[in-house]
């Protein structure tokens, strides 16, 4: 394991912002990791875990340790004739790992596909599409308390799953490192999750009247592929906002005032678009320099080339401004800001 000094995080991170880190390692075991401590104790040197750096902006430089997770692995824990509950672990790539699921007849994961970023990094988001979330198919993962030293099991409950939330953004943000992950997915007799109207159009369009889980998988990559940039091309991070969640009481009243206003029902209200809210304030394609908002899907923002993450942040803000100055409503930030 090297552990390398001053290091480029520009390819590392899909904003592609040309920062550095002071230190920088790579652990394919969990051995190298703990070792890795051992040498850089978490008390006396910042840690950053990193992924696959789909889901982060950097304002500057870390001036601490940085730790991409490498480590590798797919295994059957348990396998019933309905279901099959499969571990991977947290450096395989997310996509890849659906697409394996898929592959394999294993149903659930089929609506997360071509999100970017690593398995680990999953639960932290509890990333979600199309009327499904990772929490809907989690079973329990393995971390490491960086506090302690301890390996732990961490169930369904113990990692406090929201929308776009977590144990792990909250009072365990830092805390662990996620190595292993569980999942319990169908065999047979899986209920598809079809409710957004853009998969039941794009199935009409095809002429697929009894999809099966690789229909959705290849439905949804087309869907994520038209509307949202490669970053290997553009810079972005996927969505930057999340879908702001308001009581049906104010939904009902932005309703008679907004009639196009595009909202799903939730738990707790109703989840408002975020892309739609943006759109309407004139952001959509905005551009400063090179930092902006993409044209084809308002929920992203893009780095054309050398923006800053401070540039980002700004027009991030701006935007925020706007939405709360029009609709009352206020967006969060979906993307981890370092």
């Amino acid at each position: 394991m090297e552990i390398l000094e001053n290091h480029s995080l520009e390819p590392l991170n899909t904003f592609g912002l040309d920062v550095r880190a002071r230190y920088f390692a790579e652990v394919r075991t969990i051995e190298e990791l703990l070792q890795l401590f051992e040498r850089f104790p978490p008390a006396s040197v910042p840690h950053l875990i990193l992924g696959g750096g789909s889901n982060l902006l950097f304002t500057g430089d870390y001036r601490g340790l940085v730790i991409k997770i490498s480590l590798k692995g797919l295994d059957v824990t348990e396998e019933t004739e309905d279901c099959v509950e499969v571990t991977a672990a947290a450096g395989e790539d997310w996509d890849a790992f659906v697409g394996q699921c898929v592959e394999r007849g294993w149903g659930g994961l089929e609506n997360l596909s071509l999100i970017p970023g690593q398995v680990g990094s999953s639960p932290i988001q509890n990333i979600g599409a199309y009327g499904v979330e990772l929490k809907d198919h989690f079973v329990q993962l393995e971390a490491l308390d960086k506090k302690t030293g301890a390996i732990l099991i961490l169930d369904k409950d113990a990692c406090r799953f929201g929308y776009r939330d977590s144990l792990f953004k909250g009072e365990g943000r830092g805390r662990y490192v996620i190595l292993s992950v569980r999942f319990r997915l169908s065999k047979r007799n899986h209920r598809l999750s079809l409710g957004y109207g853009a998969i039941l159009a794009a199935m009409e369009q095809k002429g697929i009247t009894e999809p099966t889980i690789a229909d959705v998988r290849e439905v949804v990559c087309d869907i994520r592929r038209s509307k949202l940039p490669d970053p290997a091309i553009t810079g972005n991070a996927g969505s930057f906002f999340k879908n702001p969640v308001i009581s049906l009481d104010r939904y009902e009243r932005l309703k008679i005032k907004y009639p196009a206003i595009v909202a799903y029902p939730d738990p707790n209200g109703m989840k408002l678009a975020a892309g739609w809210l943006i759109e309407q304030t004139g952001w959509k394609g905005y551009r400063e320099g090179d930092a902006g908002i993409h044209p084809l899907q308002a929920l992203v923002l893009v780095n054309y080339g050398k923006a800053s993450g401070s540039q980002l942040i700004e027009l991030s803000e701006k935007v925020k401004a706007s939405v709360k100055q029009r609709f009352g409503v206020r967006l969060e930030t979906e993307v981890n800001i370092i």
